[in-house]
């Protein structure tokens, strides 16, 4: 089973060792960030450094000409990733004979919403997700689809690794985060994350809702949360809350808006990318998710792009809905976290493999080579190494 390991470009660059490292671990492809998201990062191996800070989402290469004179535009990195980072980190990598695909993180950027208040998603209450740019604006949307197009298509990649390609929402993983004190739940988390911008009132109103009678009626929905009560999970639970009518209403709103997305961005990188170039969602097959992994149907993605990262950190549970999809030679790579200090099982990716493979998984990707202690990299090479059979 093929396997791919998440690499970001200041994982190799100034480290001569690190791509051969890489390479002897037994996976076949890196999937090297090409534009990324603020972050903080360990590189506990890296000759000059432990600690990276990306201080906003930022493209990882020199921003091209056809973003001249545009209001929105990607942000080039700071001194974290220099100049054109991403190619410097492509080259020694492909050098130690490994396949590079880029990783591109798109509705997800805190600059973004900061400079440009108007892109972002606006909850029932009137509170602003500067991280989450609502994907229904169509400035928004051009600026994606141009950005998937750019990041995607680098120079030796051989394809791309699209995440949060939909729907972003009120869960972000932020500094000194204080936001955990009521549990969401499932259909919380939905209701939290519903956009009341302009632009997705007017979509509520085309689907038959008054804008500020919905917003109303998600804030009385969300008032038992509030209360610490119990609430189901799952869409039934939205339903409850929200009254049947009303969520149907918003739930087709917001996945044609994803839908329609996810087809003009693979579209778009498909027409740019030369012959063979593979293109991957990070997805979920629950449709009204919002996030990294945003919800999808599986039959008609799998129509549209040549495949899917699958989050398995819980089990592999997600695999059967593409699985059963039935899309002939498409890709379904489980995604497998290997830090065992982030929550990921390095030591059982062997058996998780298996059982990911049973489940209809036909590559494998871990997260993430660079974030890995050495204990954990040796525990990856051994797993890999049963996997292929060695």
């Amino acid at each position: 089973m093929k396997a791919s390991t998440f690499v970001y470009p200041w994982d190799v660059n100034g480290d001569p060792a690190a791509a051969e490292r890489i390479a002897g671990l037994g996976v076949r492809q890196v999937t090297l960030a090409s534009a990324y998201h603020s972050t903080r990062a360990l590189t506990p191996r890296h000759p000059r450094q432990r600690i990276v800070t990306a201080e906003h989402a930022a493209v990882l290469y020199p921003p091209g000409a056809r973003w001249e004179g545009r209001t929105l535009r990607p942000y080039p990195a700071g001194d974290w990733a220099p100049g054109d980072a991403f190619g410097e980190a492509a080259t020694a990598l492909a050098h130690a004979g490994l396949e590079v695909h880029t990783w591109v993180v798109l509705a997800h950027n805190s600059r973004l919403g900061a400079e440009h208040p108007s892109t972002s998603v606006v909850n029932a209450y009137g509170d602003r997700y500067p991280w989450a740019p609502c994907v229904a604006q169509e400035a928004t949307r051009e600026y994606l689809v141009d950005l998937a197009v750019e990041a995607a298509v680098r120079p030796g990649a051989r394809g791309t690794e699209l995440e949060s390609l939909g729907w972003y929402g009120t869960s972000h993983l932020h500094a000194h985060d204080k936001t955990g004190g009521v549990g969401l739940g499932d259909a919380g988390q939905y209701l939290m994350s519903l956009c009341f911008c302009v632009t997705c009132r007017a979509g509520y109103a085309d689907a038959g809702q008054d804008p500020e009678e919905l917003a109303a009626a998600v804030r009385d929905a969300l008032e038992p949360l509030w209360r610490g009560e119990a609430v189901d999970e799952g869409w039934p639970a939205v339903e409850k809350l929200l009254g049947a009518g009303r969520a149907a209403a918003t739930r087709v709103w917001r996945e044609a808006i994803a839908r329609s997305l996810q087809e003009a961005a693979v579209e778009a990188v498909r027409a740019a990318a030369p012959a063979g170039f593979q293109i991957l969602l990070h997805a979920d097959p629950v449709t009204y998710h919002c996030g990294a992994n945003p919800g999808v149907d599986p039959a008609h993605i799998l129509g549209v792009a040549d495949g899917v990262v699958v989050p398995c950190a819980g089990g592999p549970g997600l695999l059967p809905a593409f699985a059963e999809a039935g899309a002939e030679g498409a890709v379904l790579a489980a995604n497998f976290g290997i830090v065992s200090g982030m929550g990921g099982s390095p030591v059982t990716l062997a058996e998780d493999a298996g059982r990911a493979a049973e489940l209809g998984a036909t590559e494998l990707r871990l997260y993430h080579a660079g974030l890995a202690s050495d204990q954990d990299l040796t525990a990856v090479r051994e797993a890999l190494t049963a996997v292929r059979g060695d």
